[in-house]
């Protein structure tokens, strides 16, 4: 599948996502800062990109997902798990970010600090029942699966 996303550079430092390999599923983002900006443990800031985006239409979503060695190595992942650009939202990229570590992290201008994954959106009619069909797990969560 091959869907057109559109780009607009807000700042001229920006950089354009790219897929870094024939596997990748998502585009790395870049922050366009003016200066560093540590992030202190527990904290959350917004980190710019420099970019506007044009989904194709209303079937599809970008979402903005952490880096991994961010995350697993340091504690940085974005503030609100996973971000949701909707298909008509036309303003800068900006991504939240909380350090989860007990120890300062610093993001530099032009670092690569999240993911964006454009996925194609289910769009579904929403009805009411007075009572959901039955399963045999039913109502069991948390661990109701057993390890």
């Amino acid at each position: 599948m091959n869907t057109k996303i559109f780009f607009q550079k807000l700042d001229e430092r920006a950089v354009i996502p790219q897929y870094q390999t024939a596997g990748s599923a998502a585009m790395d983002l870049h922050a366009v800062l003016d200066e560093p900006v540590t992030i202190a443990p527990r904290q959350l800031v917004k980190i710019p990109t420099g970019l506007a985006m044009a989904l194709p239409d209303e079937n599809w979503v970008g979402l903005i997902l952490a880096r991994s060695g961010l995350g697993v190595k340091h504690g940085i992942s974005p503030s609100n798990c996973v971000g949701v650009i909707d298909s008509d939202y036309r303003g800068e990229l900006m991504v939240g970010l909380t350090n989860f570590s007990d120890t300062p992290y610093t993001i530099q201008p032009g670092d690569r600090f999240a993911q964006l994954m454009i996925v194609p959106v289910a769009r579904c009619t929403v009805h009411e029942l007075d009572e959901l069909p039955p399963t045999s797990r039913g109502s069991g969560g948390f661990g109701s699966t057993g390890r």
